[in-house]
């Protein structure tokens, strides 16, 4: 879907194909579930750009991420642990990594093997933080660096973690989530990088019985980021709900590929991302993949994908997909849209005289309002909605010619 066509779709629909069972041996062409996922680095070899998963992708700018040589040093990381949380830092063979599910791509796998230390972030057993953990990562040089997360919040616990990515890193990174029976647990993961970033991040979530993971995604800055978030759920009753906001200027790349795996009865997933892109050669792309297998009975599963394109010469991809191997499912859908910024809209406003900038400022607050307010964390949602403020004065400068405001 490209920004010069608006374009919806709305689609759900149940399988009850023999054909598509896993239980049966066969897998359909180009299923998800064929993607080949492992911890050794000659299994997946680096993309061409031609492969599905790389398609979209600036490869030529991602190309020192794929090295199997990188760097370990290029970012600090510093943790500001609510009081019950407890923060580690370990070394690479720590029993606890890889836990979470094996990588999936290029650079999840060369991250995986470059690294010689992980932080740790455990929220105990039957624990409830009283405050956000915030970890911060900043950048120290532009050396290709790999860097490992991992998050585990243990049975019955409750938090917030929110991970923030500052300054102008070349980072490859893996972030592992995993949350035990009956935990819930909200991870923010916000990229706001300088111009030049290039960053690369696999998220692998395993989600047990009756837990709770809400994961979310804020992207601004940055040359090339691209977030890779997977949820997997180990046992029934579990739920994710996975949020992304992100907001492209000229020239940057931001992609975000999805990916949720219903491999057990009874668990419920909602998928919510909105971005809005503006400036020559501004480019998001968003992958939504949703794998229902034969074994998933009673699932519950809706991904929602909207743009909003605020200028000329711009392009967004939405690709929403959906495959489900068993029609005994408690729903299944999913929709996905991409438009221009509404002319009559900003017309409607400015004729009740409020200036372009404001009008603008309303339309495109009003387009992500509901998704900041979901967040929940407070300091979070604020500076989002000084980040948009921002990206407004630069859309006005682009329109009007003005230099925009320091």
């Amino acid at each position: 879907m490209t920004a010069t066509t608006d374009l919806t779709t709305d689609h759900s629909r149940a399988v009850a194909d023999g054909a598509h069972s896993h239980a049966a041996g066969a897998v359909p062409a180009g299923s998800r579930a064929e993607r080949v996922t492992s911890f050794d680095l000659a299994d997946i070899p680096v993309p061409s750009g031609r492969e599905e998963e790389w398609r979209f992708s600036p490869v030529a700018r991602l190309q020192p991420l794929f090295a199997d040589d990188l760097a370990s040093d290029g970012v600090a990381v510093s943790v500001e642990a609510a009081p019950e949380v407890k923060v580690e830092t370990v070394a690479r063979d720590d029993a606890r990594l890889g836990t979470a599910g094996k990588p999936g791509d290029r650079t999840a796998v060369t991250a995986w093997n470059a690294v010689t230390e992980a932080t740790v972030v455990t929220v105990p057993a039957e624990a409830v933080a009283s405050d956000v953990t915030s970890v911060r990562l900043d950048a120290t040089s532009k050396d290709a660096t790999a860097q490992h997360l991992l998050v585990h919040a243990e049975r019955h616990s409750e938090a917030v973690v929110v991970i923030d990515h500052r300054g102008d890193a070349l980072l490859n990174q893996t972030v592992e989530i995993v949350v035990d029976d009956g935990a819930h647990l909200t991870v923010v993961s916000v990229q706001d990088w300088a111009d030049g970033a290039v960053h690369a991040s696999s998220h692998r979530a395993a989600i047990g019985r009756d837990a709770k993971l809400k994961h979310v995604v804020v992207t601004f800055g940055g040359d090339v980021v691209r977030i890779t978030p997977d949820a997997t759920f180990t046992a029934t009753g579990g739920e994710v709900e996975m949020v992304g906001l992100y907001f492209a200027d000229a020239d940057q790349h931001q992609e975000h590929r999805l990916f949720v795996d219903h491999a057990v009865p009874s668990c419920k997933s909602r998928v919510t991302y909105k971005g809005a892109l503006q400036g020559a050669a501004a480019h998001t792309v968003w992958v939504g993949d949703v794998l229902i297998q034969a074994e998933a009975e009673n699932t519950d599963t809706y991904e929602l994908n909207r743009n909003l394109v605020l200028t000329d010469g711009a392009r967004a991809d939405s690709v929403p997909n959906l495959e489900i191997e068993t029609g005994e499912i408690a729903g299944a859908g999913h929709a996905s849209a991409t438009g221009r910024f509404d002319d009559e809209q900003l017309f409607y406003l400015m004729a009740r005289g409020i200036p372009e900038i404001d009008a603008r400022r309303l339309v495109v607050r009003g387009f992500f309002a509901e998704l900041i307010q979901d967040i929940g964390v407070e300091a979070v949602e604020a500076r989002l909605l000084a980040s948009i403020e921002a990206e407004l004065e630069k859309s006005m400068s682009v329109i009007t010619g003005a230099p925009a405001a320091e």
